[in-house]
């Protein structure tokens, strides 16, 4: 009996003994993994940093001091000098574009997701629509150009905000379905079966049960397409010639172009442009996140 025991006990040791190596292994990968993120959060912040505080630089103070230090006698010279040179004119041209752009994108993105995804049998012939969403990923904007470019000339929309939206609406298409698609389909389908039972509509079905609980993909599909549009310069560089129909990426590279020597005149305008952006994240970041975290639960 005895030597029973003391094989068991003898078993349960060699038994503990990984474990007590895994945890030590463990706290030391999440130790060595924190120090990375450290080390990757200071890359990082680093240009941020520096851009913010060279745009209260004077012109003068950036070439006689360390880049990396704060302005003795902060200034706000550069944004004022940013305005007057028909910033808010190029600001309310990327505003249009986005909008106009990104708004329909998204909303034909979802009605199309949950016509392939849950449609009813007399729409399912739209799923194999779904293959032609996923060609459209494989085609880069670069690739075809040169036929945007001249539909938008037979189409006489040249050097309008409309040449640039529309392209962008159609690029921003194929992967918002793609999201919303895998979004919609986590849904359970006895939801949808009861909605119907209950004699709702499709559209009916589709606002008020699709709509609500797909609303963190819906936030999360806006402000991914928002950033790709609002910071799109392939467009605008190509389909427009005139200031007046120029948007902020454009105009910052023109502008850099024209004072290439003032250069936190240039910083303070590259803050301006990423303060609309940065406000749309801080306001939809709870809805982003789960979003983003949403469609991996299964």
């Amino acid at each position: 009996m005895t030597t029973l025991m003391d094989k068991r006990d003898v078993s349960r040791t060699e038994r503990a003994a990984p474990r007590k190596k895994r945890g030590l292994g463990l706290r030391h990968y999440n130790y060595l993994g924190g120090l990375g993120g450290w080390l990757w959060l200071i890359v990082v912040l680093l240009p941020i940093y520096w851009i913010v505080i060279t745009s209260f630089k004077l012109q003068s103070d950036y070439y006689a001091t360390n880049p990396l230090v704060p302005p003795s006698n902060p200034t706000l010279e550069n944004y004022r000098f940013v305005l007057e040179n028909d910033f808010v004119r190029y600001f309310v041209n990327s505003v249009i574009v986005t909008v106009g752009a990104v708004g329909p994108a998204v909303l034909v993105s979802f009605m199309a997701a949950y016509a392939i995804v849950r449609g009813s049998a007399a729409s399912r012939f739209l799923r194999g629509v779904n293959g032609l969403f996923l060609m459209g990923l494989a085609i880069p904007l670069q690739a075809v150009i040169i036929p945007i470019y001249l539909l938008i000339i037979k189409l006489q929309m040249y050097d309008t905000l409309g040449a640039i939206i529309l392209p962008s609406l159609a690029f921003a298409i194929p992967l918002s379905v793609l999201v919303l698609g895998n979004f919609v389909r986590d849904v359970p389908k006895e939801l949808f079966e009861s909605m119907r039972m209950d004699g709702a509509t499709e559209w009916g079905t589709l606002w008020r049960l699709a709509f609500p609980l797909t609303r963190p993909a819906l936030v999360t599909v806006t402000i991914y397409q928002g950033l790709t549009v609002w910071n799109g310069f392939i467009l605008p560089l190509i389909l427009t010639q005139t200031p007046e129909q120029r948007t902020l990426p454009l105009a910052l590279w023109s502008f850099q172009g024209q004072y290439s020597v003032n250069i936190p005149a240039v910083l303070a305008s590259v803050v301006l442009t990423t303060l609309p952006i940065l406000t749309l994240y801080i306001i939809g970041r709870r809805q982003l996140l789960s979003g983003l975290t949403a469609g991996f639960s299964k």
